[in-house]
């Protein structure tokens, strides 16, 4: 978090007291830091032989630079985990990025990358859609699966180089639920699994709306990974447009696919597919509860987004601030100096956040 607004703003910071009594910094952080290094250039990275402290100076933002980028991500977090420094960096590189990751696509700690594909990169769009020279949506290309614990999946990450300020934006009609939309995919398991999430999503959801669509996605061959394993991701949209989304991953060390049959006491029954799809929707049902035009996963995105954008108010409705997204804008003000007017709204039990942008401008691209 601290790292990412650091590049933008182009701020030194000294993180320091990691984990003093457990190591320092993990392997996967390592691997976090040795990402920016490749996508920017002239940063400095320097942690202490202890690995509690790390200093970092910033260098400008050139994305995968000329041709493509390869890079590994390693089996301790997943994929997403380093798709979000790429989301909040790489529009404002000197060039278009092109960056190949590898890696587990799902991972129960970290957002998919059906997640980020589906909803996160759309948000991106709505402070795009009015500039002069309209930006291509960001990409995202799923070239194989990968699960825990071997990983094994290949991810493909294009993203525009944006040239002009980011648009102001006023999303506050969160509107009603048309229609739910979901992927339900399994790698390396009978293609039945799929349908068995299908089955279980759809018994919550066909008792509330008949709009349902979810799409079976089955890996198998080279593009199935290393590893046996299922999730499933649900999107509900609304009639204005906006989207709400959970997901589940459940723990997939397991070699055999459980039936209800096999399992014995309350800590194992997440791993039966049915069941773990009637989790994802009662989540879905939780989200669509609290209101607003975002979900708490992705409140963050757009809290980072309106804070980048040209000297003009922007507003949103979201429902219940998270912690991670009220840390945000504590993070937000300080490297930024943008400042989030929060206005309950007790009859929608929602909030509307609104601010006036930094006027952020992309100035690491090359000049026509």
């Amino acid at each position: 978090m601290r790292i990412i607004l650091s590049t933008i703003s182009n701020r030194p910071i000294q993180i320091s007291n990691i984990r003093p009594n457990h190591g320092g910094i993990r392997e996967f952080e390592r691997n976090f830091l040795l990402l920016i290094d490749k996508i920017t250039k002239g940063s400095k990275i320097e942690i202490d032989s202890t690995g509690t402290r790390v200093s970092y100076k910033p260098g400008v933002i050139v994305g995968s630079g000329i041709g493509s980028l390869a890079f590994d991500c390693g089996l301790e977090r997943g994929i997403g985990y380093y798709i979000e420094a790429l989301i909040c960096l790489c529009p404002f590189g000197k060039t278009s990025s092109d960056i190949l990751l590898k890696g587990i696509t799902n991972h129960p700690l970290d957002v998919s990358v059906d997640m980020y594909r589906n909803c996160t990169l759309h948000l991106f769009d709505h402070f795009t859609k009015k500039q002069n020279q309209p930006v291509a949506p960001i990409s995202l290309q799923i070239l194989k699966r990968g699960a825990l614990p071997l990983g094994g999946g290949e991810v493909r990450f294009e993203c525009p180089m944006v040239k002009d300020q980011l648009n102001p934006i006023q999303v506050l009609d969160e509107g009603m639920i048309k229609r739910v939309r979901g992927i339900a995919y399994s790698t390396r398991v009978a293609p039945t699994v799929s349908n068995r999430l299908v089955d279980g999503a759809r018994q919550m959801l066909n008792l509330y709306i008949p709009d349902i669509w979810i799409h079976t996605d089955h890996y198998g061959g080279k593009t199935s990974g290393s590893s046996p394993g299922w999730a499933i991701y649900l999107q509900a949209e609304t009639d204005t447009g906006c989207r709400i989304t959970t997901e589940y991953v459940p723990d997939q060390t397991h070699e055999v696919i459980p039936t209800s049959k096999d399992l014995s006491g309350d800590s194992e029954w997440m791993k039966i597919p049915e069941d773990v799809g009637k989790h994802c929707a009662k989540l879905l049902f939780e989200e669509i509860h609290k209101g607003g035009c975002v979900d708490s996963i992705n409140q963050w995105y757009m809290l980072y987004l309106m804070a980048l954008t040209s000297e003009d108010v922007s507003k949103i409705r979201i429902g219940k601030l998270n912690s991670y997204s009220i840390a945000y804008l504590r993070h937000l003000k300080d490297f930024l100096g943008v400042v989030f007017k929060i206005t309950p709204e007790h009859d929608s039990r929602t909030i509307v956040l609104s601010c006036v942008g930094s006027g952020y401008k992309n100035i690491a691209r090359k000049s026509n």
